[in-house]
């Protein structure tokens, strides 16, 4: 089912992150993230312009997806839409090869001879002698992906006249109580903005171990740590026993990934690619250093970030001022390094997105993203009080969100994680029929 372009009231959803953060809930529960956040579809309900045949005609809030190859939360990118665009098209564009010349006679063309025309001379069998003129067409071959849907929530607060008043010895007492209240509710508000902005996060983290096998990057660092040393260590003795070692193989194994996040290719995110006259065209990507993003669960570094952070985040590298944020859980304060989610993904056969598996991940140490890969929606923040109330002598005020959860899996993004792998029984290993 494509995401739904009606408001979607994400209360219930912004309250359970919220108890989750809070350790009120005691264990892990499965957040279902469907449909609360926009990972990107290739179709819509408008129609596309008739020259690429892929870009809509609709004018939307715009996101052109190009950079120049030679450029080497609040980590979370946010983007201010507004309500009258709270959908926002994606262009990019496939990568296009090299054409024969037409300059020069070669071992494959001859485009310089008497009586050849400025086209395409052929044989008598009717193969092409020369190159075809210089009015052959190469357009560009865009990709749009589009983003929208709101998840909406309210917040009150009311304000009794003076029925409280008797409760308190003076006015300025009085005036501290209300003080008081309104930094708890502006406490709520952001507790209440930060839960969304983490379900945005969890579907993310989800929806990358649910596409590996359509393009996202998963590393294991336990599996990829034995299969280096040719060891066989358990999650449990790289982060105990093993710790320094393992530590400075994150470290190296972070800076290679980053190192190649800035070369184009078509590895670390989902290659949307297209055919066109049997000739398959690629998503080239590439993230340059400066919009290179990390989220890493700070507890697991924290004893060793004298060691590691300096080689990770220097000016050769990252900044960690503006390039890195440290959480102390995930989800749930209770069991801080797991998720449990069942996520939104892309569907690109059908062009829309869908409901994926659910992932539970006990071992999430962190991922490295492109600032446009995970982003949040902002639509409106506004707050209206009401009359007084003549009879009960009281006002409320009312603030309402509007925001948009933006997850492109079609940007670099390597996500880090930690699992012992299962090994068969040995009453099951060489067993033949």
């Amino acid at each position: 089912m494509s995401r739904t372009l009606t408001p979607r009231d994400a209360h219930a959803l912004v309250n359970l992150i919220s108890a989750e953060l809070t350790g009120q809930d005691a264990t892990l529960t499965k957040v279902t993230t469907d449909n609360f956040v926009s990972v990107g579809e290739t179709i819509m309900s408008y129609a596309t312009e008739n020259v690429y045949n892929a870009i809509s005609t609709v004018m939307l809030k715009t996101l052109i997806a190009a950079r120049p190859t030679s450029e080497d939360l609040v980590i979370m990118n946010a983007l201010d839409t507004g309500m009258y665009s709270n959908r926002l098209r994606k262009i990019s564009y496939l990568s296009r090869y090299a054409l024969p010349s037409g300059s020069f006679n070669t071992q494959l063309y001859t485009n310089l001879a008497a009586g050849f025309t400025n086209g395409q001379n052929k044989d008598s069998n009717g193969d092409p002698q020369s190159t075809k003129s210089q009015w052959e067409q190469c357009p560009v071959i865009p990709i749009e992906l589009n983003f929208g849907g709101s998840s909406v929530w309210d917040h009150g607060i009311t304000w009794y006249k003076d029925q409280a008043k008797n409760a308190f010895r003076s006015e300025e007492e009085f005036n501290r109580f209300w003080a008081g209240a309104l930094v708890k509710n502006a406490n709520d508000i952001r507790r209440e903005k930060s839960s969304y902005r983490r379900a945005i996060l969890l579907n993310f983290i989800a929806g990358m171990y649910d596409l590996q096998a359509s393009g996202t990057k998963v590393i294991n660092l336990t599996k990829a740590y034995n299969d280096e040393y040719g060891t066989n260590y358990t999650t449990l003795q790289l982060r105990t026993t093993y710790q320094k070692e393992f530590m400075e193989f994150f470290t190296a194994e972070f800076k290679i990934i980053s190192d190649k996040l800035v070369k184009e290719s078509v590895n670390y995110h989902i290659d949307v690619s297209k055919t066109i006259n049997d000739v398959e065209y690629h998503l080239l990507r590439n993230t340059p250093k400066k919009n290179q993003r990390v989220i890493l669960y700070q507890p697991m570094f924290t004893k060793a970030k004298a060691k590691v952070f300096p080689e990770i985040f220097n000016p050769e590298y990252l900044d960690i001022g503006t390039q890195y944020e440290g959480i102390d859980w995930w989800q749930n304060e209770n069991d801080p390094e797991g998720i449990y989610v069942e996520p939104s993904i892309p569907d690109f056969t059908t062009g829309k997105q869908k409901k994926g598996n659910t992932v539970k991940l006990d071992h999430v140490v962190g991922l490295i993203f492109d600032e446009d890969a995970l982003m949040s929606n902002f639509q409106l923040d506004d707050a209206n009080t009401t009359p007084l109330e003549a009879r009960k002598r009281f006002r409320n005020t009312w603030f309402t969100m509007a925001r948009g959860g933006i997850n492109d899996f079609t940007e670099k993004a390597v996500l880090f994680i930690m699992e012992d792998e299962v090994i068969p029984p040995a009453s099951q290993v060489g067993v033949g029929g």
